[in-house]
């Protein structure tokens, strides 16, 4: 069998860096960069169920270790679903990994087996670990007890989601570093009318960054609602 090929991540969006991630816990963007560069040799296991952050993070670890000069490699785990063990193979020699998504292969037993043994040969090999998931390993389905147990012993942070002020200042701080000017009113209609998925919500500020700068206007609530009522119509 062919090793498949890894999406991996060569330049890390500027937008994931962990100065502009909002609401982490207490400490945990410091155990994040000491992760990072290599000073802190707990790996970490990073929970939150969808939009709390954890790919956001994972990147920003990679860019971290990148800056500080090591081989980092994000690699989201619904990539190999199935075909673990051929893919973990090509990131042997990696000297900080991310592993997102851990949920994409849980239950599968070839891959918990394979992802055993990767962890088993990468703290032999020091190299650093972050994993996440939408639960705790406890709670997460995996079958195979051995890999339950390893992953309960890395650090853990647990990610909240973000409530609705949280959410705004995600959005205002993304609109001024897109140089995209953004009423504070359309904030607030964003939040209370559309979906308060951080995912969905910056997504929709990309379309809307496209279609001000079309339109060459600002984004106003009038605007937000013509542009909303195109998208609903094109779908």
């Amino acid at each position: 069998m062919s090793v498949p090929q890894l999406p991996l991540v060569l330049r890390y969006p500027p937008d994931q860096r962990f100065e502009n991630f909002i609401g982490a816990p207490e400490g945990a963007l410091a155990q994040l960069r000491a992760l990072a560069i290599g000073s802190n040799q707990d790996w970490i296991y990073l929970a939150g169920i969808a939009g709390t952050g954890k790919t956001h993070l994972a990147l920003a670890l990679c860019a971290a270790a990148e800056q500080a000069g090591r081989t980092p490699a994000y690699f989201p785990l619904a990539a190999a679903r199935g075909r673990l063990n051929e893919a973990l193979e090509s990131l042997e020699g990696r000297e900080v990994i991310a592993l997102d998504g851990l949920e994409a292969i849980a239950g599968q037993r070839e891959d918990e087996v394979a992802l055993f043994d990767f962890h088993n040969r990468a703290r032999a090999a020091g190299v650093a670990l972050l994993y996440t998931a939408r639960a705790t390993p406890a709670t997460l389905g995996l079958v195979l007890p051995d890999l339950r147990s390893r992953l309960s012993q890395c650090g853990r942070i647990p990610l909240a989601p973000l409530d609705d002020a949280g959410r705004g200042t995600v959005l205002r701080e993304r609109a001024i570093r897109r140089g995209l000017v953004l009423d504070e009113a359309a904030i607030d209609w964003l939040l209370t009318r559309t979906g308060r998925d951080l995912g969905g919500l910056l997504a929709l500020l990309e379309q809307l960054d496209r279609e001000s700068l079309a339109a060459k206007r600002r984004i106003t609530v009038p605007f937000l609602k013509r542009v909303l009522e195109s998208l609903q119509h094109d779908a």
